[in-house]
């Protein structure tokens, strides 16, 4: 049992668990549906709601303490913030699971009829609860929380794969409106806002220091929440990682501060740099938004209205880049989780056939020699949370060039990562940073060598590799095209890039494929890289001019 004798004080202060549950409606709440909407819409003295902490789910994998901290507290805080609105509250806190313990409080008789429950986002907590469901004993309700449908979903993306984000986005801007504009007599057709859907291309500028990056919002932790600190950091000190309570927010004040700062401090120069890399700034100018939303401690609905809002002054490009990622992207991959039962039906596994395994670094073992890659890890493991930038072009990246094992790198990312949640951490990494299901989701594997990574960021700066000369990213690049050639020629988007591979000669890519062997080898036994270990006496590599455009 989790130790908790002053969020129990706190709780008993309220009376919530003295209110009696007859006439109100019973609602089991999931860690990821904190907030006021749906069936906790309803006016607080007409529910009661059931909370549950269950170590079986926070020992199921080696969470980032981190994370664990994030989601106890904002758990416990929204129970006290509801207890004290007016809703009767039974924290249930035991040694077994969700289901059991539910199970045994349903028996107990203390409850005025069946128990209702919006459906789960991830599907692990669905598939847990479902014979409560199938005895009738818990009912299940839509998810309030999502901004579209699977009609909007089957519609614009398609009724099976591959599907396209691009064309679900169009879809469902039209639909609703969303950054849509007529003509003056209002009877033409709706038109995208600037006269495109997306800005995208515009948003790729490297960050040179200006304008500021605004360092993120300070938060310091109430008792409730350093009681869940203490929690963690005894009960999991095995866990990887290390909790920083001054990134970590609890609170509905909390909440309400972070995303203040994102709307005035981020948004407005978000578009452009979006896609930018620094050692220098963690976030940039990106809102870290993401965990607050995934748990709807800030409701997706609310935080769209608060971009589009016109008193919002921010450029087409920022409002547009951000509205795609909330009301796009993470709508799209939600969709592409449920229609795939979390990808056990109708996509390819490991379309690649990658098998190789995870680097010690990832996990914080000895340093690479690769600055992009060690910095970014120390970012993870620091406060379990980086942009989507470094996830997908540093770490999916390298782990992709490297073939590894794609359910390796996607429980990692589930691990490490404070926002990861089975439903969108499974199409971000086996979708789109391993391309693990081929075509299903994305139109071609993003990877990249030396040459993104310089333009777009400034790691290479104190490297021991140069990007022009050394830098193993570039051969590993070609030599995953070799490896790869023949299963991603299908993709129409891989034409430059595999004419490219052909114009390399054979003695250049026996050179990259003996490196490449070399640099898995060296990673997998935890050893650090240097240009004169796994290339002595390497000639520059001529094609890094015209690589690094590849695939901006």
């Amino acid at each position: 049992m989790f130790e908790q004798p002053v969020f129990s004080a706190a709780l008993a202060a309220t009376g919530a668990h003295r209110r009696s549950l007859k006439g109100r409606r019973l609602v089991y709440v999931p860690y990821d549906q904190l907030g006021r909407f749906g069936l906790l819409a309803d006016p607080p003295e007409t529910l009661a709601l059931v909370f549950v902490e269950s170590p079986v789910k926070a020992a199921r994998r080696p969470y980032h303490r981190q994370k664990l901290a994030f989601i106890l507290a904002n758990q416990r805080q929204f129970a006290l913030e509801m207890a004290r609105a007016g809703a009767a509250v039974r924290y249930l806190c035991g040694r077994d699971d969700y289901a059991t313990q539910l199970e045994r409080f349903l028996r107990g008789g203390d409850h005025p009829g069946p128990m209702e429950v919006m459906t789960p986002a991830e599907r692990e907590l669905r598939v847990e609860l479902a014979p409560l469901r199938a005895a009738f004993a818990l009912v299940e309700r839509p998810h309030a929380g999502w901004l579209t449908t699977r009609d909007d979903f089957q519609a614009g993306a398609g009724a099976g794969p591959p599907w396209r984000m691009d064309a679900f986005y169009r879809h469902v801007r039209q639909r609703t409106g969303v950054l849509m504009t007529r003509g003056a007599s209002g009877r033409a057709a709706p038109k995208p806002e600037g006269g495109r859907y997306s800005f995208d291309v515009d948003n790729r500028l490297p960050w040179a220091g200006t304008p500021d990056a605004p360092p993120p919002p300070v938060f310091t932790p109430d008792a409730i929440t350093a009681e869940v600190v203490d929690l963690v950091n005894t009960r999991f000190a095995d866990h990887p990682g290390r909790v920083d309570v001054s990134s970590l927010p609890t609170t509905a004040a909390d909440a309400e501060a972070l995303w203040r700062w994102a709307r005035e401090r981020c948004l407005p120069h978000f578009g452009p740099y979006e896609d930018a890399l620094s050692r220098r700034s963690r976030t940039l100018f990106h809102t870290r938004a993401s965990a607050l939303i995934n748990v709807h401690r800030l409701l997706p609905a609310r935080i769209l209205a608060d971009a589009l809002d016109p008193a919002l002054p921010l450029p087409l490009a920022s409002r547009e880049g951000f509205v795609r990622q909330l009301l796009g992207w993470r709508e799209y991959v939600r969709h592409v989780h449920v229609e795939t039962d979390g990808f056990r039906r109708g996509v390819a596994e490991n379309a690649l056939g990658a098998s190789r395994p995870l680097p010690p670094v990832y996990w914080g073992g000895a340093p690479s020699g690769l600055a992009c890659l060690d910095a970014v890890v120390d970012d993870v493991w620091a406060e379990a949370w980086t942009h989507h930038i470094a996830r997908l072009m540093v770490l999916s990246n390298i782990a992709q060039l490297l073939d590894v094992d794609p359910r390796a790198l996607t429980d990692w990312f589930w691990v490490a990562f404070v926002d990861a949640f089975d439903w969108v951490v499974e199409p971000n990494v086996l979708g789109m940073g391993t391309f693990a299901c081929g075509d299903a989701m994305t139109t071609k594997p993003y990877v990249s060598g030396a040459g993104y990574l310089h333009r777009m960021g400034d790691f290479c700066d104190g490297c021991a590799f140069r990007p022009e000369r050394d830098c193993p990213l570039t051969p590993l690049y070609w030599a995953y095209l070799d490896r790869h050639a023949e299963a991603l020629r299908p993709a129409g988007r891989m034409v430059n890039p595999l004419a490219g591979l052909a114009r390399r000669g054979p003695e250049r890519r026996g050179a990259d494929r003996g490196l490449f062997e070399r640099v898995s080898a060296a990673l997998t036994a935890g050893e650090r890289l240097s240009p004169a270990s796994i290339s002595p006496g390497a000639a520059p590599d001529s094609t890094y001019s015209r690589q690094q455009e590849m695939f901006p």
